[in-house]
């Protein structure tokens, strides 16, 4: 296994859309997959897609720790799970935000704009199909790692752009947020 470099926000290979796996089973797909673990594991992320580590494939992985479960139950702890191929819908109208960073952006936070519940489905490592109804923190994760294998990154999900800071500035100096319609659940 290898602790692979991870791309910043610029490089070209976060702007592109990445490719399908056409063999999950493909011996380099799972390396990579073994890779980008370890890789997670030592940033400190609880997330990393493929075009991160300038493969441009369709190959995400999150968590979510018992810190940012809640008692909703599609919100709750999620071991680390790794979706190739995959596929998010919303569900719902309500948007939410709230306060996302970025290995690939580090040291900022910008307050971001997400569905509040999604389904999503993908193949595991293994080839088989995982499939789950996700919201709050969990629903968050997936979608922002989603975004990096259709070339988008969170800042341009962001409606107001002063929300975008030194993650250090912004914990000794949290800005008032006000909520938008969509944030808010309201029809705009």
């Amino acid at each position: 296994m290898a602790i692979l470099k991870i791309a910043r926000m610029g490089h070209p290979v976060l702007r592109q859309v990445a490719a399908q796996v056409e063999n999950p089973a493909d011996p380099e797909i799972l390396r990579l997959i073994r890779d980008m673990k370890e890789t997670m594991r030592d940033a400190g992320g609880v997330g990393l897609a493929a075009p991160q580590v300038f493969a441009s494939l369709a190959v995400m992985m999150f968590y979510v720790p018992p810190s940012r479960s809640t008692d909703d139950p599609d919100d709750g702890e999620i071991p680390l799970t790794v979706l190739i191929n995959p596929e998010v819908i919303p569900l719902g109208d309500e948007m939410v935000g709230g306060w996302e960073g970025c290995l690939s952006i580090p040291g900022l936070q910008g307050h971001v704009p997400r569905w509040q519940k999604v389904q999503y489905r993908g193949l595991d490592e293994k080839g088989d199909v995982v499939e789950r109804v996700a919201s709050g923190f969990h629903a968050r994760v997936v979608q922002h790692e989603y975004d990096h294998l259709i070339g988008v990154m969170y800042p341009q999900r962001m409606e107001d752009m002063s929300l975008l800071g030194f993650a250090e500035e912004l914990r000794r100096d949290p800005p008032e947020i006000t909520l938008s319609g969509a944030e808010s659940g309201e029809e705009q």
